[in-house]
């Protein structure tokens, strides 16, 4: 697996520069990869306000290097368009007007192709910036691309997200790639029947939560790489002794909470909770459906029995909550989830293993909780808030997590989307806690 670069702002040079641009250009290949199999007609829909066009992903992720790295740093840096400043920016007030997010579906111009031509258009100028970079802000230029190259890789997730959304809306059941299809029938035949769920005890304690940045390796790094704002600063808490499933939640499971009602039991629910199944009708997870009396889902690659054995996925945190109280437990605390996964090795099914779906793992072989990595973000208890001593970055950057820390549940782990380079055990990804079209699952907790 490809490792995302980083260096310390001291010493700094133009061999440095073409270096990050290899890695730059890997990124931002990857991104176009993912949409090779769709079809024009693929690009510019949107389902619902939370999923965005295919194209308009491919180029707000263009636009964010031009807006902080290329007009800032690159002086006779010329733009295609001047419009797409307001259409492609995605909510940086600070920066100027965004164009509503809702409304993302109604731009069929500029076209793919000339969508294309913008990303190209920034890729040869990014090369040109780095080919002979002002040396004087060349610590600045990187931290900035490298934030750029993370931001990136949360829109390739987001445009696995997205397309699956935009495909299984289709009554149709088009497929994104035959072949998806194919290898997640033959594991669902081949691999282990998964073992019952196991308990792992943690002692109590006080532990070191989340990580710093360091002013020797610049303002986006600690000692082990890349981190986001919001996973600072590291800092002492107190965690009392809990017990942590060895796996996230199965469908099978989940299939058993369905059966006994588990939809129509308010006694299960948080209030939100309760209203909003009852306002949606939400009978099973997104993308369910029974067919011929047996429970199936919409894959990227087409509609597929559901596998009893794989996490379940793409369900909200109402449904993890109603769930764990169903099962006599309740969801981790953020800090419990990364009390356990730091004892572990960041490795799971990523992107790169290309299966673009949660799958079983071989029941044998581990001695402590497995796939905390990859397969499905995991919901926790904790909200999406601020760490003691949160500072945002400054100017419009510091727009990128500081003003969503309300009313989100905070997610760990990544997921079959995530690109494995992405990803650490102190990274907080969130969501609104009925949301339900991102790779998302849970394991249990219960207090010692």
């Amino acid at each position: 697996m490809s490792e995302m670069l980083h260096y310390p702002v001291e010493n700094l040079d133009a061999t440095h520069a073409k270096e990050w641009l290899r890695c730059f250009q890997r990124v931002r290949q990857a991104s176009e990869t993912l949409c090779a199999p769709l079809h024009t007609e693929d690009y510019m829909v949107q389902t619902m306000p939370d999923v965005s066009p295919p194209k308009w992903h491919l180029a707000h992720v263009s636009w964010f290097f031009e807006a902080f790295l290329l007009k800032p740093f690159l002086q006779d840096y010329q733009t295609p368009n001047d419009a797409y400043d307001f259409l492609f920016n995605s909510y940086y007030e600070t920066h100027g007007e965004p164009f509503p997010k809702p409304l993302r579906g109604t731009i069929s111009r500029p076209t793919v192709a000339e969508m294309y031509q913008f990303r190209a258009h920034i890729d040869a100028e990014m090369a040109r910036l780095l080919n002979d970079p002002p040396l004087d802000r060349l610590g600045e230029i990187l931290s900035r691309g490298e934030i750029g190259l993370h931001h990136e890789q949360q829109h390739q997730e987001l445009l696995v997200m997205d397309i699956k959304h935009i495909l299984s809306c289709n009554p149709l059941h088009p497929v994104y790639r035959d072949d998806v299809r194919e290898r997640l029938l033959e594991i669902t035949e081949t691999r282990q029947v998964q073992t019952a769920q196991q308990w792992h005890r943690y002692t109590a304690g006080v532990r070191l939560i989340g990580k710093d940045y360091s002013v020797a390796e610049g303002p986006q790094r600690d000692a082990g790489g890349f981190v986001f704002d919001s996973e600072t600063p590291r800092h002492r808490q107190y965690v009392a002794e809990f017990e942590l499933a060895d796996r996230p939640v199965t469908n099978g499971e989940f299939i058993d909470f369905i059966e006994d009602g588990g939809y129509q039991r308010t006694e299960l629910w948080l209030s939100d909770g309760w209203h909003h199944i009852h306002e949606t009708g939400w009978q099973a997870p997104e993308y369910w459906q029974l067919v011929d009396g047996r429970w199936h889902q919409m894959t990227l690659g087409g509609l597929v029995p559901v596998d009893p054995d794989a996490p379940v996925c793409h369900v909200s945190f109402y449904e993890a909550d109603a769930f764990a109280r169903w099962a006599g437990a309740r969801l981790p605390t953020e800090a419990e989830w990364e009390v356990a996964a730091a004892e572990l090795p960041v490795a799971g099914n990523f992107v790169e293993n290309d299966w673009l779906q949660p799958v079983a793992s071989d029941s044998e072989g581990h001695e402590g909780p497995h796939q905390m990595f990859g397969d499905v973000w995991e919901w926790t208890g904790s909200a999406f808030r601020p760490y003691p001593g949160f500072k945002p970055l400054e100017g419009s950057l510091g727009e990128y997590n500081g003003k969503f820390m309300s009313g989100q549940m905070v997610l760990r782990g990544g997921c079959c989307a995530t690109p494995g380079d992405h990803i650490r055990d102190t990274y907080r990804n969130f969501f609104p806690p009925q949301a339900r079209w991102a790779f998302s699952g849970f394991r249990l907790a219960r207090d010692a």
